[in-house]
């Protein structure tokens, strides 16, 4: 399936109802009063956090969302039916914002959370709410209120415990799919993943967390650059980074420093993230690179040397987040 991640549409709740002028007429109730009901409050739109739902892509083909018109009053102080709400199924973790200032209306990041992002106009009042003792035979009822109409943006950004972040092609689609179950697609070229791809990682005592592999980040990424900010957003909700650094590198420092600066500039935010530094494909070199890479200092974060493909580490890897997650 298509990874859509963003997605502007058009929302408008639903009108209300008109006030209804009528005046009772009984058989033994000659001069009845004004008995017109008031009008039926219009349809809110209401978005809705759905785990069943993992993309944006439907919202794509569906642009406009329009919530039911409150229906009319009618004789008898007879109040109009409410308009039918208009239900947006999103993914957990979208962010809805104004189109027009990117002001952040709601964060849906949780299953079952409902927002109301545009409320139904009210109901016009009918005749029999305007008698008076000097006007008892008042012939006008108040109009419906209008409903909301506004296009919103829609930004999907996963919601993950772990962040794997590297350059293209440095195993991080293979590391996923050894620590879970996700089968992601892996080739010897850059920019295989083209699209996060999310792993649920279960360790011991029946513990699980999530792990996103976001795709390649290159240099000038923060600025658009390769796959650019597309997916730079899915990181900002995870509680920890995995870096991933090619162990045949020429310099591994520098990766790092390359990857963290286009995380900074993107972001203040993954300054505070908590982070395992971890040299990859460690199956490939000798024990003399194995001893030089240990000599790397990166300061107060822990360092691992970890081969996917041999297995090597992955019980260590596992427990060192699940410890820094608190597990």
């Amino acid at each position: 399936m298509k990874f859509i991640d963003d997605v502007t549409i058009f929302i408008k709740s639903g009108d209300g109802g008109e006030g209804h002028v009528s005046f009772r007429r009984e058989k033994f109730v000659p001069k009845g009063g004004p008995d017109g009901g008031d009008g039926g409050k219009g349809g809110d739109v209401v978005f809705l956090g759905n785990r069943n739902v993992g993309t944006l892509l439907d919202l794509r083909y569906t642009r406009e969302f329009i919530a039911e018109k409150g229906v009319n009053g009618d004789k008898a102080r007879k109040t109009g039916r409410y308009g039918k709400s208009k239900i947006v199924n999103v993914p957990v973790g979208t962010v809805v914002k104004n189109a027009e200032t990117e002001e952040i209306i709601y964060d849906i990041s949780e299953e079952g959370q409902r927002e109301v992002v545009a409320k139904g106009g009210i109901g016009g009042k009918g005749n029999s709410n305007f008698a008076t003792p000097t006007n008892r035979v008042p012939r006008y009822a108040q109009p419906g209120k209008p409903g909301v109409e506004m296009r919103v943006h829609l930004e999907l950004k996963l919601i993950a415990d772990v962040g794997l972040v590297g350059f293209p092609n440095v195993g991080k689609s293979t590391l996923i799919s050894v620590l879970s179950s996700a089968k992601p697609k892996i080739a010897d070229y850059p920019f295989t993943t083209l699209v996060p791809n999310l792993g649920i990682v279960r360790a011991a005592d029946y513990k699980t967390f999530v792990i996103a592999d976001i795709p390649g980040i290159i240099e000038g990424a923060a600025q658009g650059k390769g796959l650019g900010i597309q997916f730079l957003r899915h990181i900002e909700r995870t509680k920890m980074l995995v870096f991933l650094i090619d162990c045949n590198t020429e310099d591994p420092l520098a990766d790092y420093e390359t990857l963290n600066n286009e995380l900074n500039s993107y972001s203040d935010l993954m300054k505070l993230k908590d982070r395992i530094i971890c040299f990859s494909k460690t199956d490939t070199i000798t024990e003399e690179r194995i001893a030089e890479l240990k000599e790397i200092d990166f300061g107060q974060y822990t360092q691992l040397l970890i081969s996917s493909v041999a297995h090597k580490n992955m019980d260590i890897l596992k427990q060192t987040i699940m410890k820094k997650l608190g597990m």
